[in-house]
């Protein structure tokens, strides 16, 4: 079994939000009263929707704060009910990362849970930090834009934590999209730990299925064997619970507390359908006030446009998603997560595009990238490294430009484009691993250029067996640790 340090009680609340206080409908005549009393973020403006056919992308995040939107403690009381610390503890960490996509044509909708303690790349290196586990994206990028806004003399507190955190939510959204390969993110939802427990409150008692018996005292949870109703503080306990001393043959890890998040989801969904609830008032607006009290969603998240898209949610249209991990590992100390980004990247293509007969994200075997001059610079400091990366790209349908050293190094590699070559650079980024992506008017037309820096995994199709990998050692060094697995919406789950 995997310990951790002090984490929160984690928030499924932000799934439980985005799928339960949307997905299941809210009543359509309530529509206005929800849309109208959301906080609204402009964290994606200026980013264009990269998914077609209709289809949907949404990032659902759990903040792991014990604050409220202002950035306030909460209550003694709730804190109490939380069984989480006090208002020190958690930090900014996106304990919950969730791809909800949502097909436009009405097939089957896929949740995908990413692990929060996947060893990623950090987009930007927020803080100085390059590799980090995913869930610290956000926390470390809100720190990082608080640092420079005081610097320049920025003093208000309010300010100081609304532009942190839309600092933390553009971070958060691009470690997602670069991790998965460039799927693109139409949209998110963000919550903070109250909101989960403020939701357990309004829906009051749920339903949950549990294999056998367990108990930690960390978490409060002592449940039984089968089905049994909790409560908001039991629920809490349900969604938070990662050791069992009792029955350590359990072999509790954080990938089992995903599932216990997705099976509250499931159960939550499948009761609000079956009680009534969005025909009983009093129950209506108890998740609606939930919902404008602890949600944030993007400025541009037509809420009436995606519900009618969604419809098929309601009777359990959806299936939920654990991506894989290849090895548990520590780092400076650590406990993270190594991943192997092809296999994490063709689970996610399998699980949203199904029919597509492209090679996965990643994987640029006989696939033609768009047409363009390439430029390369080493600032990997590796003999030969510009022109070796030059040929392979030329391979794939490019046009060699020039190959160059920069002595100074860099821990971040990007690439860039002149501002007619951006589709070109977009997909030559997700070929090499989701780079960051830039614009550059000082490229001459039809020129892209990738700055090589210390940080750069080349993709197993370019770089042979040694490739493809987010943490350390080839792919195939050991089997998965935890492969992926998926839960069936639509009814009662029963889990660890």
């Amino acid at each position: 079994m995997r310990t951790r340090g002090r984490a929160l009680g984690r928030v499924v609340l932000a799934l439980a939000s985005a799928l339960v206080l949307f997905v299941t409908g809210y009543g359509w005549h309530a529509y206005e009263n929800l849309s109208n009393g959301l906080t609204k973020s402009d964290a994606l403006a200026g980013t264009a929707s990269g998914s077609t056919n209709g289809d949907t992308n949404i990032l659902v995040m759990g903040l792991d704060s014990r604050l409220d939107q202002n950035g306030n403690p909460l209550p003694r009381d709730v804190l109490a009910q939380l069984h989480a610390g006090d208002s020190s503890d958690g930090g900014y960490n996106t304990n919950v990362l969730m791809l909800l996509h949502v097909p436009g044509n009405g097939d089957r909708a896929q949740a995908i849970s990413i692990p929060r303690d996947d060893y990623v790349k950090l987009p930007g290196s927020p803080d100085g930090v390059s590799k980090q586990k995913i869930k610290q994206g956000y926390g470390l990028a809100k720190d990082a834009k608080e640092r420079a806004l005081r610097a320049a003399g920025v003093t208000d507190q309010s300010t100081l934590e609304q532009q942190g955190r839309e600092a933390g939510r553009k971070e958060a959204v691009q470690a997602v999209q670069n991790f998965l390969g460039g799927v693109s993110i139409d949209h998110f939802v963000e919550v903070t730990l109250v909101g989960f427990y403020d939701l357990a409150r309004a829906l009051g008692s749920i339903t949950v299925c549990l294999a056998g018996p367990t108990q930690d005292s960390y978490s409060g949870a002592k449940f039984v064997k089968g089905h049994q109703q909790l409560g908001a503080a039991q629920a809490l306990a349900f969604v938070r619970q990662r050791r069992d001393y009792v029955h350590p043959d359990l072999n509790f890890t954080d990938l089992d507390r995903e599932r216990r998040q997705q099976a509250f989801l499931s159960s939550a969904a499948y009761q609000l359908r079956s009680a009534g609830t969005f025909t009983n008032p009093e129950r209506l607006n108890a998740l609606i006030n939930v919902a404008t009290k602890d949600v944030v969603i993007d400025s541009g998240f037509d809420l009436l446009g995606f519900l009618q898209q969604s419809r098929g949610l309601l009777s359990g249209n959806i299936t939920f998603t654990t991506l894989p991990v290849k090895e548990f590992s520590k780092v400076d100390g650590q406990d993270v997560n190594l991943v192997d980004l092809d296999q994490v990247r063709a689970t996610v293509r399998a699980l949203i595009n199904p029919d597509d007969a492209n090679p996965p994200a990643g994987d640029t075997a006989g696939a033609k990238l768009p047409a363009a001059t390439l430029d390369v610079v080493n600032a990997a400091g590796k003999d030969g490294l510009a022109s070796k990366l030059e040929k392979q790209l030329a391979a794939l349908g490019l046009t060699e430009g020039t190959a160059s050293t920069e002595h100074r190094l860099r821990h971040e590699s990007t690439v860039s484009y002149a501002p007619d070559a951006r589709d070109a650079a977009t997909a030559l980024a997700t070929a090499l691993g989701g780079l960051p992506v830039q614009a550059d008017p000082t490229l001459a037309s039809g020129h892209e250029r990738v700055v090589v820096g210390t940080d750069f995994s080349p993709p197993a199709s370019l770089n042979g067996p040694a490739g493809g990998t987010d943490g350390s050692g080839p792919p195939d060094a050991a089997p998965p640790a935890v492969a992926a697995s998926s839960i069936s919406g639509g009814g009662i789950p029963c889990v660890k």
